[in-house]
């Protein structure tokens, strides 16, 4: 009999958990329930047609291409963060992988420090930082800080022992709460990175989904310590091609090699024909502007409408500003929920799950304290080619119409619907 041995980092640890509900979500339509899917934060938007134009161009590419990226993504990625987000970033400095997620596991990998991470924060920061056996800081943040954190806060946390490296985790619009930071905000968020050396890796995957169009990287105040982190999954729509992009300055060159090299040495490259199509989706154009604008338009009016229906039932929830996310707090309804026997976010979870069909995921998956009643919530059960024509029918000087958003996301609102049900009892 071969004996069993398990690297004691795996030991216990579970299937991601935007993908695990996204599974028993599957099994429960499969048994004939309707479940309205608020679990895996997937775009409903398709790919713009010109980047699948230029896929199927390619599809016949087949060498390996350099572990770095092909040498034309590299400049078109720079170009994107230098056109978009006034970032001094060069073809040089660019790291192309299958997907942000396994660009930031080997960025921890690579660096020797700790992760420092504001909670709640997206589900698989921590978990990758104990498969490798570091050490994860997180800083809880609460509700009157609008789950955000300050400078203050980080220098805080810096300050007890100042020497320490450090890689800073910021996301923004945000998953899970589809909020964002000023630029007074990062400014100072820099500031005190700057003081204390802090590297930050800017997780700016939903940057153009900024539902006012108005994304700011923190790259703008801290150039030399900041990586930019992005990608085609999310305003792109393009999630299943995995396709990750980290742009380092020239001082964090040691690190971007540092991760090359384990990356020659696990993923060799990423698909050398969905790099040939993502030069055409980071290079834009009228067509592709276009998509981001109704895209963004569909997200900002639906959230806003989700946000009223929530709030109307109990839950406290910030306005989104980006994404398609929502952080709900069930907080202001503890009482009655426990009077049902709902007592922690998981159980919470558990119950809309079984109960209404409504799949959210619990805040105790974003690094939250398990009895806190919190949970993320992802507006994306919907088609998102029907809801861009819709979008398209009406000027853009004018709103979209409500009976526009029930045509095209009429499921979202009735899972919306269906949750505040529940919660009412």
């Amino acid at each position: 009999m071969i004996p069993r041995s398990l690297n004691l980092n795996l030991r216990g640890l579970p299937q991601s958990a935007t993908l695990s509900i996204n599974q028993r979500s599957i099994a429960l339509q499969r048994e004939g329930r309707t479940v309205y899917r608020f679990g895996l934060g997937q775009s409903p938007f398709p790919v713009p047609d010109p980047v699948v134009a230029a896929l199927a161009e390619h599809a016949a590419e087949k060498d390996y291409l350099p572990v770095e990226g092909l040498p034309a993504l590299r400049e078109a990625v720079a170009d994107f963060h230098r056109r978009l987000d006034g970032a001094s970033v060069s073809a040089e400095g660019v790291l192309i992988g299958p997907g942000s997620k396994e660009l930031m596991f080997l960025a921890q990998l690579a660096f020797y420090g700790d992760l420092v991470v504001p909670t709640p924060c997206w589900v698989s920061y921590g978990p990758q930082a104990r498969i490798i056996g570091r050490a994860v800081k997180t800083i809880p943040t609460t509700r009157e800080e609008r789950w955000r954190l300050s400078g203050a806060r980080l220098a805080e946390h810096c300050s007890g022992d100042p020497g320490r490296p450090r890689l800073l985790i910021l996301n923004y619009p945000g998953n899970p709460d589809g909020d964002s930071y000023s630029e007074v905000e990062l400014a100072a968020l820099a500031e005190a990175a700057r003081e204390h050396g802090v590297i930050v890796l800017s997780d700016e995957i939903y940057g153009l989904t900024h539902h006012a169009g108005e994304h700011r990287s923190i790259a703008r105040y801290y150039p030399e310590g900041t990586i930019i982190s992005g990608g085609l999954s999310k305003w792109c729509g393009a999630g299943g091609w995995r396709v990750g992009t980290f742009a380092f300055p020239e001082p964090l060159y040691w690190l971007r090699d540092a991760i090359a090299a384990a990356a020659s040495e696990t993923y060799t490259s990423v698909s050398a024909p969905v790099q040939y199509a993502a030069v055409t989706a980071f290079r834009g154009g009228p067509t592709i502007e276009d998509y981001l604008t109704h895209s963004r338009r569909v997200l900002g009016a639906l959230g806003v409408e989700i946000t009223r229906r929530l709030r109307a039932a109990g839950v406290r929830l910030q306005d989104p500003v980006g994404a398609f996310y929502l952080w709900l707090d069930f907080e202001g309804l503890a009482d009655r929920l426990a009077e049902r026997g709902v007592t922690d976010s998981a159980t919470l979870c558990g119950r809309l799950l079984a109960e209404a069909g409504v799949a959210i995921l619990p805040g105790v998956s974003f690094e939250r304290p398990p009895e806190e009643l919190t949970a993320r919530l992802a507006y994306v059960d919907f088609d998102g080619g029907v809801a861009l024509a819709e979008s398209r029918a009406v000027p853009l000087d004018e709103p979209l119409p409500a009976e526009a958003l029930e045509r095209c996301c009429g499921k979202v609102l009735a899972g919306i619907d269906a949750l505040c049900g529940w919660l009412r009892g």
